[in-house]
């Protein structure tokens, strides 16, 4: 300001403080409240100031500085470029409470808890990754599925901000009312008979100057909570903290957070010994730790974990899923490193040192919420004989925590049935939660198409259906005349081309007009999946931008709005026009989406065709790539266009390339 620089500062304020427990910031904390600080920056000179906020309402009546304003979160953009054409310092006070807080207090009953959630329709989503881009919020998952990579939301980490519903795409559903089904009490409490569970044998810990033969347990035991941030690593750390003290020991404690509305690593380091005076460090040395809780494997596979392990020495208790990195939010095409990171670890400790399980999978079935993955994991743990802490210790710890004793207690007995017997429990866990990562490169064409065949039957009719297999059967023919010997016993893999046609070829055909939409939202399965999932009286609403109704912004972009219940009734009319697709009477079929969609069809089965009478071994590599442009053409409306415009750009490219290899 004194130097006149032509800046905007954005000031974000989320009324915690941050990592170190999300205490809330007092409105009559000096210079903290978000009045306070518009008052600050008017003081010390700032030209203009605005407010943004995801609540504007709770600024109503409120006296703020002279000149500054208030603004929804939604016209942040055109804030921003407003202030970079103002000379002088500019200041945004981004004012919304801390996602992960915003969770907890809602659970507390300390916050309003809105019956409200989103859900996607995996068959109607594309794949491309608007509504991470629009709403920057990690609960916004990968669903890995027959067609492709879709979204899914992931309810235990929601904080009901619904922003992705921006994302234009006609998927997403808001479910208004009821609750999400809760787990049968028969369901989550089959393990709390602890009873009858064999008690596993505790690590003794003796003082180092009792200590004879130098081992580990004449000193500290070192324990390594590894996860992501918000998800209740921290409180882990605190339960064995808590459990150790109350035995007695030497008990030290450190938390390293990252930032967990992003999903940032999270480690709390435990130390544990018979003594404090033989406690020398606070947190787990290199090479040091007895035991590493892994409740995520890429933070359990970084450096900062790996470096404390040592083989002979560290047990590992993995949690095997991998939850989506903040990576994905702006790269739809990223790939999960999980089965990478648990070849890591088991190079780090020895395949012995190493218990694997699904402890995601095992909360949200059980328990029906994946936030008691970790005390799943705390329990695995004990029962390995992995902590030196008694079994009423741990269970009085989880009293005194005082948050969801009954089902955290409940957690743990799941995670000590894990421990005996994997496969047992995972015969009780439902395999339709459980992501399949395996590559779909391993179906046969066969497989392949057969599936494809039945969608596009229903999508238009047996006859549409079955030129899309008779143009793959062309490029299978073609394909397998230059096949190598070699290859003939791995026909699976052998066939690059034709799996790449069998897929794309698919996606440009079917593609997602308003009959589409209509079917797909009307099919019996996908309301059943929603059925289950939510109880009580709710209902469904639909966020469309229907082309011959909806409303366009400055940009010529239609804009979204929601539709009710009703919807159903207008899809279950809407669905069987299907017939009118393409024909004079299709009245959404002049619109210019449709006609690019339609022609892409006829474009790219000429330029397969050309390939085809041309293919060997040399070029097809070429072949294969062009095959696979349609995967980067996602989305609907604007998105898409932007999408099929880039791919435009590689298709005289890939052409070139196929016809000159060289």
């Amino acid at each position: 300001i004194a130097s006149g620089v032509n800046i905007t500062y954005k000031i974000l304020y989320n009324d915690a403080v941050a990592m170190t427990g999300g205490q809330q910031v007092g409105e009559r904390a000096e210079g903290h409240s978000v009045v306070q600080i518009a008052q600050s920056m008017r003081a010390e000179g700032a030209i203009k100031i605005v407010v943004v906020t995801d609540e504007p309402e709770k600024y109503d009546g409120v006296e703020l500085a002279q000149g500054v304003t208030v603004h929804h979160r939604d016209l942040l953009d055109d804030i921003q470029k407003e202030f970079r054409e103002i000379k002088g310092t500019t200041v945004v006070i981004y004012d919304q409470t801390c996602a992960t807080e915003k969770r907890r207090r809602r659970k507390r009953g300390t916050m309003v808890d809105p019956a409200k959630r989103v859900v996607i329709n995996e068959l109607v989503c594309e794949g491309c990754g608007d509504c991470g881009a629009q709403s920057n919020c990690v609960s916004v998952e990968p669903l890995e599925t027959e067609f492709g990579r879709k979204r899914q939301i992931n309810q235990s980490t929601c904080n009901k901000d619904i922003s992705c519903v921006k994302g234009f795409c006609p998927s997403f559903i808001t479910v208004e009312g009821g609750s999400l089904r809760k787990k049968a009490k028969s369901k989550s409490s089959a393990a709390t008979d602890v009873a009858t569970l064999p008690a596993p044998r505790i690590p003794q810990l003796i003082a180092a100057s009792h200590a004879l033969d130098g081992s580990a347990s004449g000193g500290a035991w070192g324990i390594i909570v590894a996860g992501v941030g918000g998800t209740g690593v921290i409180t882990i750390g605190q339960l064995l903290g808590v459990a150790a003290h109350l035995e007695g020991k030497g008990i030290v404690t450190q938390d390293a957070g990252g930032l967990a509305q992003k999903g940032g690593a999270t480690w709390s380091h435990v130390l544990i010994a018979a003594t404090q005076d033989d406690i020398r460090t606070t947190r787990v040395s290199m090479a040091s730790a007895d035991l590493v809780i892994g409740c995520d494997p890429i933070v359990v596979a970084g450096k900062e974990t790996t470096m404390r392990m040592r083989q002979g020495r560290t047990h590992v208790a993995l949690n095997s899923h991998s939850a989506p990195t903040a990576a994905f939010v702006n790269n739809p095409n990223w790939a999960n490193p999980g089965q990478d990171c648990l070849v890591e670890i088991a190079n780090a400790v020895g395949e012995e040192g190493v218990g694997v399980f699904d402890a995601d999978a095992m909360a949200t079935h059980f328990l029906g919420d994946s936030i008691y993955t970790n005390p799943i994991m705390l329990g695995y743990a004990w029962q390995k004989g992995w902590i030196p802490l008694e079994f009423a210790s741990l269970m009085r710890a989880i009293e005194l925590n005082g948050v969801a004793i009954e089902n955290n207690k409940t957690a743990f007995a799941w995670g000590r049935q894990a421990a005996l017997d994997w496969p047992a429990v995972q015969k009780l866990l439902n395999p339709g939660q459980v992501i399949s990562f395996t590559p779909r490169t391993t179906q046969s064409v066969d497989e392949l198409v057969a599936k494809r065949v039945e969608f596009l039957t229903g999508y238009q009719n047996a006859a549409y259906a079955a030129s899309y297999s008779s143009f793959v059967d062309t490029v299978r023919k073609a394909e397998s005349g230059i096949v190598p010997t070699s290859d003939a016993t791995t026909k699976r893999e052998a066939l690059p081309l034709t799996q790449a046609v069998a897929r794309y070829l698919f996606k440009v055909m079917a593609y997602k007009d308003e009959y589409e939409v209509a079917r797909l939202h009307t099919d019996k399965t996908f309301l059943a999946k929603v059925n289950a999932q939510f109880e009580g009286d709710f209902t469904l609403n639909y966020h469309l931008a229907p082309p011959l109704l909806a409303k366009t912004n400055a940009a010529g972009e239609l804009q979204k709005r929601r539709y009710g219940q009703w919807m159903q009734r207008a899809f279950r009319l809407l669905a069987p026009l299907k017939v009118l697709r393409g024909g004079p009477l299709d009245v959404f079929g002049y619109t210019e989406e449709r006609r690019h969609e339609r022609a892409l069809v006829h474009e790219y089965k000429d330029a397969v065709n050309g390939m085809v009478s041309q293919l060997n071994a040399g070029n097809r590599d070429a072949a294969v790539a062009f095959a696979r442009l349609p995967e980067q053409i996602r989305g609907y409306g604007h998105v898409k266009a932007r999408h099929l415009a880039a791919a435009r750009q590689q298709w005289s490219v890939l052409l070139e390339r196929f016809h000159n290899p060289a």
